[in-house]
């Protein structure tokens, strides 16, 4: 090392340092196979094990064995039985090693209450896929975070009202075959390429978690967000968050979903949802995708979040490919 200059030394530890970061990846979990058992189970709201019949017939038509957890059928308010209760289903099918993927059974408000509770310790060394959307976002961002892979897919609940095309994609992402989409264009598309780490889901969710061990990272990121029953402003606002607080700048794509049931009050906001990102956005350069189909829709196509991806968006379609 003597005849180093001091230049090049500097020079070898950017190299040292770039390489490693070059390795770094995200863990996917073990694609299912016919025969694994999968976990039915609600981390937020209340729902009955008669709701749940079509998922299990699905999975079951798919050759899997279904388990369902303790939370199902259980009441405290809105919630599936109490902050204790959820925690714990969650934890013994997080620590079950027959069990190789974790269905959310339906949405509403109340995973945050019990993600500090949870102990990943055996999840890390042996990940599985957690699926789901809407409020499943915060098990998403949070395992994000661990550098292991998720699945914004439909809930379980959906699996009797979602369509074909949604639930053929849930089943080809957990069976590890090929997902590629190819969306219409829209014409408040920005057009370009990008290539980078999906990672996302829920914005009112996602705005929830900002500032907390939970919040993703968004630097070098394609985003996706969808949302829905918001009010205008309230869109508008958390937007705004996130163009003021710096999450845009490093981003390499955005894309988003559905914007559905959105609200506005007696006096008008002025825009409607997609007009606003396009108007909070428009500053930016990186290539942006509207109406992709995902989010609180029948047709909610499956993403698999920490997994790199490659994003077209051109004057006929966007096609987004996960690598």
């Amino acid at each position: 090392m003597k005849n180093f200059k001091p230049i090049s030394i500097l020079l070898l530890l950017i190299f040292l340092v770039s390489n490693t970061q070059a390795q770094n990846h995200i863990v996917m979990p073990k694609f299912l196979q016919k025969g694994d058992t999968v976990g039915i189970l609600a981390t937020a709201r209340k729902i009955d094990s008669e709701t749940l019949q079509p998922a299990v017939a699905l999975l079951e038509s798919w050759g899997l064995h279904v388990v369902i957890g303790r939370s199902i059928g259980k009441e405290e308010n809105q919630l599936a039985g109490p902050d204790w209760l959820r925690a714990t289903d969650f934890q013994e099918m997080l620590d079950n090693p027959k069990i190789k993927a974790i269905w959310g059974a339906k949405g509403g408000y109340g995973t945050v209450r019990i993600v500090d509770r949870i102990d990943f310790t055996n999840f890390k060394k042996n990940p599985k896929w957690i699926v789901g959307f809407s409020d499943i976002t915060v098990l998403h961002s949070h395992i994000n975070n661990m550098d292991i892979a998720t699945l914004h897919g439909i809930m379980a609940i959906s699996a009797k009202t979602a369509s074909p095309e949604a639930v053929e994609s849930l089943r080809k992402a957990l069976f590890g075959e090929k997902l590629e989409y190819h969306v219409p264009h829209h014409a408040f598309n920005k057009m370009g390429s990008a290539k980078g780490e999906l990672v996302g889901g829920n914005l009112s969710v996602l705005y929830s978690v900002m500032g907390s061990k939970s919040e993703i990272d968004y630097i070098g990121k394609i985003l996706f967000i969808e949302d829905l029953d918001e009010y205008l402003y309230h869109i508008d606002r958390m937007m705004m968050n996130l163009k003021r607080n710096g999450y845009f700048d490093g981003l390499k794509g955005l894309i988003i979903g559905g914007m559905t049931s959105m609200n506005d009050n007696e006096i008008p906001w002025g825009k409607d949802a997609l007009e606003i990102i396009q108007d909070v956005t428009k500053d930016f350069d990186f290539p942006v995708v509207y109406d992709f189909p995902a989010g609180h829709l029948k047709d909610n196509r499956a993403l698999i979040l920490g997994k790199s991806v490659t994003l077209e968006v051109n004057e006929t379609e966007s096609v987004l490919k996960f690598e």
